[in-house]
Protein backbone atom coordinates (compact mmCIF):
# COMPACT_ATOMS: atom_id res chain seq x y z
CA UNK A 1 0.00 0.00 0.00
CA UNK A 2 3.11 2.43 0.90
CA UNK A 3 4.50 1.71 -2.35
CA UNK A 4 1.22 2.19 -4.34
CA UNK A 5 0.69 5.46 -2.50
CA UNK A 6 4.67 6.42 -3.39
CA UNK A 7 4.14 5.83 -7.05
CA UNK A 8 0.82 7.76 -6.96
CA UNK A 9 2.62 10.74 -5.30
CA UNK A 10 5.29 10.84 -8.08
CA UNK A 11 3.20 10.47 -10.73
CA UNK A 12 1.17 13.52 -9.22
CA UNK A 13 4.40 15.73 -8.85
CA UNK A 14 5.42 14.98 -12.65
CA UNK A 15 1.41 16.26 -13.47
CA UNK A 16 2.08 19.52 -12.00
CA UNK A 17 5.70 19.91 -12.89
CA UNK A 18 5.23 19.05 -16.51
CA UNK A 19 3.83 22.66 -17.62
CA UNK A 20 6.43 24.38 -16.19
CA UNK A 21 9.49 21.88 -17.55
CA UNK A 22 7.62 22.87 -21.29
CA UNK A 23 7.56 26.07 -20.80
CA UNK A 24 11.57 26.53 -20.65
CA UNK A 25 12.00 23.27 -22.95
CA UNK A 26 13.57 24.48 -26.35
CA UNK A 27 10.72 24.09 -28.67
CA UNK A 28 12.55 22.04 -30.66
CA UNK A 29 13.09 19.70 -28.23
CA UNK A 30 9.15 19.74 -27.00
CA UNK A 31 7.38 17.36 -28.81
CA UNK A 32 4.00 19.53 -28.35
CA UNK A 33 5.54 22.80 -30.43
CA UNK A 34 5.09 23.88 -33.49
CA UNK A 35 7.86 21.97 -35.69
CA UNK A 36 10.32 24.08 -37.48
CA UNK A 37 12.37 23.11 -40.98
CA UNK A 38 15.43 24.35 -38.66
CA UNK A 39 14.94 21.97 -35.88
CA UNK A 40 18.35 19.31 -35.27
CA UNK A 41 17.46 15.86 -36.39
CA UNK A 42 15.98 14.21 -33.36
CA UNK A 43 13.45 11.60 -32.09
CA UNK A 44 11.34 14.40 -31.00
CA UNK A 45 11.75 15.72 -34.68
CA UNK A 46 10.61 12.72 -36.16
CA UNK A 47 7.59 12.27 -33.91
CA UNK A 48 6.67 15.43 -35.10
CA UNK A 49 7.35 14.76 -39.06
CA UNK A 50 4.99 12.28 -38.68
CA UNK A 51 2.45 13.56 -36.74
CA UNK A 52 2.25 16.57 -40.01
CA UNK A 53 0.91 13.10 -41.89
CA UNK A 54 -2.33 13.50 -40.63
CA UNK A 55 -3.00 16.71 -40.07
CA UNK A 56 -2.77 18.97 -43.44
CA UNK A 57 -3.26 22.14 -42.23
CA UNK A 58 -0.68 21.82 -39.46
CA UNK A 59 1.91 20.71 -42.26
CA UNK A 60 0.90 23.51 -44.95
CA UNK A 61 1.48 25.94 -41.61
CA UNK A 62 5.31 24.43 -41.37
CA UNK A 63 5.61 24.70 -45.26
CA UNK A 64 4.22 28.17 -45.59
CA UNK A 65 6.80 29.47 -42.63
CA UNK A 66 9.59 27.26 -44.72
CA UNK A 67 8.82 29.41 -47.90
CA UNK A 68 8.74 32.77 -45.76
CA UNK A 69 12.36 32.27 -44.86
CA UNK A 70 13.79 31.29 -47.92
CA UNK A 71 13.89 27.33 -47.43
CA UNK A 72 12.07 26.16 -50.16
CA UNK A 73 10.12 27.57 -53.37
CA UNK A 74 6.58 25.82 -54.24
CA UNK A 75 2.84 26.44 -55.35
CA UNK A 76 0.29 25.24 -54.85
CA UNK A 77 -1.00 22.62 -57.68
CA UNK A 78 -3.83 20.86 -59.36
CA UNK A 79 -5.86 18.01 -57.22
CA UNK A 80 -5.29 14.63 -59.24
CA UNK A 81 -8.52 12.42 -59.31
CA UNK A 82 -8.32 9.00 -60.30
CA UNK A 83 -6.96 6.05 -59.09
CA UNK A 84 -4.09 7.94 -57.44
CA UNK A 85 -5.60 10.89 -56.69
CA UNK A 86 -4.00 13.62 -54.69
CA UNK A 87 -6.31 16.20 -52.33
CA UNK A 88 -3.94 18.54 -51.78
CA UNK A 89 -0.64 18.54 -54.02
CA UNK A 90 1.98 20.96 -53.63
CA UNK A 91 5.15 21.65 -56.67
CA UNK A 92 8.15 21.72 -55.94
CA UNK A 93 10.31 23.97 -57.78
CA UNK A 94 13.80 24.45 -55.80
CA UNK A 95 15.21 24.74 -52.17
CA UNK A 96 17.60 27.74 -50.86
CA UNK A 97 20.66 27.66 -52.77
CA UNK A 98 20.18 24.29 -54.30
CA UNK A 99 18.35 23.72 -57.99
CA UNK A 100 16.39 20.41 -59.28
CA UNK A 101 16.78 18.88 -62.65
CA UNK A 102 12.97 19.38 -63.05
CA UNK A 103 10.44 20.07 -60.27
CA UNK A 104 8.08 17.41 -58.99
CA UNK A 105 4.83 16.93 -56.84
CA UNK A 106 4.66 16.16 -52.99
CA UNK A 107 2.49 15.46 -50.32
CA UNK A 108 3.00 18.18 -48.01
CA UNK A 109 4.59 16.53 -45.49
CA UNK A 110 6.84 14.86 -48.46
CA UNK A 111 7.97 18.60 -48.85
CA UNK A 112 9.16 19.28 -45.31
CA UNK A 113 10.78 16.18 -45.16
CA UNK A 114 12.60 17.22 -48.27
CA UNK A 115 13.44 20.11 -47.28
CA UNK A 116 15.13 19.71 -43.69
CA UNK A 117 16.86 16.59 -46.16
CA UNK A 118 18.26 19.34 -48.51
CA UNK A 119 19.40 22.18 -45.84
CA UNK A 120 21.18 18.89 -43.94
CA UNK A 121 22.75 17.33 -47.30
CA UNK A 122 24.14 21.60 -48.09
CA UNK A 123 26.14 21.23 -44.97
CA UNK A 124 26.97 17.60 -45.19
CA UNK A 125 28.62 18.34 -49.23
CA UNK A 126 30.48 21.96 -47.76
CA UNK A 127 32.27 19.67 -44.77
CA UNK A 128 32.80 17.11 -46.82
CA UNK A 129 36.34 16.77 -48.13
CA UNK A 130 34.76 17.55 -51.42
CA UNK A 131 34.90 21.16 -49.74
CA UNK A 132 31.97 22.11 -51.76
CA UNK A 133 28.33 23.19 -51.04
CA UNK A 134 25.66 21.48 -52.74
CA UNK A 135 23.72 23.29 -56.04
CA UNK A 136 21.66 20.63 -57.67
CA UNK A 137 19.24 17.81 -56.78
CA UNK A 138 19.08 15.20 -60.25
CA UNK A 139 16.26 13.24 -59.30
CA UNK A 140 14.06 10.78 -61.20
CA UNK A 141 10.78 12.08 -59.87
CA UNK A 142 8.24 11.90 -57.19
CA UNK A 143 4.43 10.86 -58.15
CA UNK A 144 3.79 8.03 -60.27
CA UNK A 145 0.26 6.03 -60.24
CA UNK A 146 1.49 2.68 -59.58
CA UNK A 147 2.30 -0.29 -57.32
CA UNK A 148 5.39 -1.06 -55.35
CA UNK A 149 7.94 -1.59 -57.91
CA UNK A 150 5.69 -1.66 -61.10
CA UNK A 151 3.89 -4.75 -60.38
CA UNK A 152 0.71 -5.88 -62.13
CA UNK A 153 -0.35 -7.10 -58.59
CA UNK A 154 0.31 -5.76 -54.89
CA UNK A 155 0.21 -2.71 -52.96
CA UNK A 156 0.16 1.21 -54.25
CA UNK A 157 3.45 1.91 -54.23
CA UNK A 158 4.46 5.35 -51.84
CA UNK A 159 5.04 6.80 -55.25
CA UNK A 160 1.17 6.97 -56.04
CA UNK A 161 0.30 9.30 -53.30
CA UNK A 162 3.80 11.45 -53.81
CA UNK A 163 4.81 10.81 -50.47
CA UNK A 164 8.34 9.14 -52.16
CA UNK A 165 11.37 11.16 -54.30
CA UNK A 166 13.91 9.09 -55.98
CA UNK A 167 17.22 10.87 -56.03
CA UNK A 168 19.97 9.96 -58.75
CA UNK A 169 23.00 12.59 -58.55
CA UNK A 170 23.93 15.59 -56.48
CA UNK A 171 25.97 18.66 -58.05
CA UNK A 172 28.55 20.48 -56.24
CA UNK A 173 29.36 24.21 -57.16
CA UNK A 174 32.74 23.02 -57.56
CA UNK A 175 31.26 20.95 -60.57
CA UNK A 176 31.92 17.66 -59.60
CA UNK A 177 28.69 15.06 -59.62
CA UNK A 178 28.02 12.23 -57.19
CA UNK A 179 25.96 9.64 -59.03
CA UNK A 180 24.66 7.07 -57.30
CA UNK A 181 24.66 4.50 -59.93
CA UNK A 182 28.64 5.87 -60.96
CA UNK A 183 29.85 6.66 -57.23
CA UNK A 184 28.41 4.72 -54.54
CA UNK A 185 31.57 2.04 -54.51
CA UNK A 186 34.12 4.73 -55.50
CA UNK A 187 35.94 7.06 -55.88
CA UNK A 188 36.25 6.73 -52.04
CA UNK A 189 35.62 10.62 -50.88
CA UNK A 190 31.97 10.59 -53.41
CA UNK A 191 31.47 7.23 -52.26
CA UNK A 192 31.74 8.48 -48.48
CA UNK A 193 29.87 11.39 -48.93
CA UNK A 194 27.06 9.40 -50.52
CA UNK A 195 26.69 7.11 -47.98
CA UNK A 196 26.55 10.23 -45.46
CA UNK A 197 23.72 11.42 -47.26
CA UNK A 198 21.68 8.37 -47.51
CA UNK A 199 22.27 7.72 -43.54
CA UNK A 200 21.01 11.85 -43.84
CA UNK A 201 17.83 10.42 -44.75
CA UNK A 202 17.26 8.50 -42.29
CA UNK A 203 16.61 11.24 -40.29
CA UNK A 204 14.36 13.04 -42.21
CA UNK A 205 11.87 10.30 -43.66
CA UNK A 206 10.00 7.37 -42.50
CA UNK A 207 12.38 5.05 -45.37
CA UNK A 208 15.58 5.62 -46.81
CA UNK A 209 16.33 3.40 -49.25
CA UNK A 210 19.78 2.97 -51.74
CA UNK A 211 22.15 0.52 -53.62
CA UNK A 212 22.28 -1.64 -50.20
CA UNK A 213 19.02 -2.38 -50.36
CA UNK A 214 18.75 -4.36 -53.58
CA UNK A 215 19.15 -3.99 -57.00
CA UNK A 216 16.42 -2.26 -58.18
CA UNK A 217 17.76 0.57 -56.29
CA UNK A 218 21.21 0.73 -57.64
CA UNK A 219 20.91 3.90 -59.65
CA UNK A 220 19.09 5.92 -57.15
CA UNK A 221 17.86 6.96 -53.37
CA UNK A 222 14.79 6.07 -52.57
CA UNK A 223 13.34 8.40 -49.77
CA UNK A 224 9.74 8.02 -48.57
CA UNK A 225 7.40 9.01 -45.86
CA UNK A 226 6.30 4.91 -45.02
CA UNK A 227 7.51 3.34 -41.88
CA UNK A 228 9.78 4.63 -39.30
CA UNK A 229 13.55 4.45 -39.49
CA UNK A 230 13.44 2.10 -42.33
CA UNK A 231 17.71 2.53 -43.83
CA UNK A 232 19.43 0.46 -46.07
CA UNK A 233 22.84 2.09 -44.86
CA UNK A 234 24.47 -0.53 -42.47
CA UNK A 235 24.72 0.17 -39.07
CA UNK A 236 21.05 1.81 -38.73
Amino acid sequence: MKLLLGWVLIIAALALLLPWGLRYLPAAYNPFAPLSVSDPPTLITRYKLKRLVDDPAACMAVLERARAAGFVTFSTATPVTGNCPLPAPVRIQRFAGVALSSSFLSSCAMAVSSTMFVMEAKTLTAQSPLNSPLVQIDHLGSYACRNVYHRAQGRLSEHATAEAWDLAAFRLQNGERLSVLDNWQRPAEKAALLRQLNLAGCDYFGNALGPDYNAAHANHFHFGMRGFGLCSVPGR
